[in-house]
């Protein structure tokens, strides 16, 4: 295996480790925000924490199934209405374990041939990532240690 291979091996890995992170901070988040505070805003005119979780959802449906190559699951066309914690975190574990079989069908070959499928790959992380910079925010403003600080604190074995 060539150098040149190797670091296109692992940069098309990369994108598959950062999405299981991912999903664990995101599904940790949701667990740890109290059901009352679903609700929440940061100031006025933000998304709430919950319409966060369902836009994450809803864009993990596109582009998952664009990796999958068929349309959008019927679950993805109710997310933008659900409110309460139970729903809002059950669809957005749904829509990560539809991302996870969608990413388990795909190899590199197929993903570095095409643009929009390299794209989608890239936009689960780089998309999830970013949400999960806005909820820490709303996570730490009820009084919540995100969940990627509190994997690290205990790791550390700093309290």
């Amino acid at each position: 295996m060539t150098i040149r291979t190797r670091v296109l091996v692992c940069f098309c890995c990369l994108p598959l480790i950062s999405a299981a992170q991912d999903r664990r901070n995101l599904e940790a988040a949701a667990d740890a925000m109290p059901a009352d505070k679903y609700g929440f805003k940061l100031t006025e005119g933000q998304m709430s924490f919950a319409e966060w979780l369902n836009h994450s959802t809803e864009r993990n449906y596109a582009d998952c199934s664009a990796l999958k190559g068929e349309p959008a699951p019927d679950a993805a066309k109710k997310v933008a209405s659900l409110k309460e914690k139970a729903e809002v975190s059950q669809a957005l574990k749904e829509s990560f374990a539809y991302c996870a079989a969608a990413i388990e069908g795909v190899d590199d070959q197929k993903l570095l041939a095409s643009a929009p499928l390299t794209y989608s790959l890239l936009h689960v992380v780089v998309h999830n990532n970013e949400i999960y910079g806005n909820i820490a925010g709303y996570l730490r403003a009820s009084g919540i240690v995100p969940p990627s600080t509190a994997a690290r604190m205990n790791q550390s074995g700093k309290k």
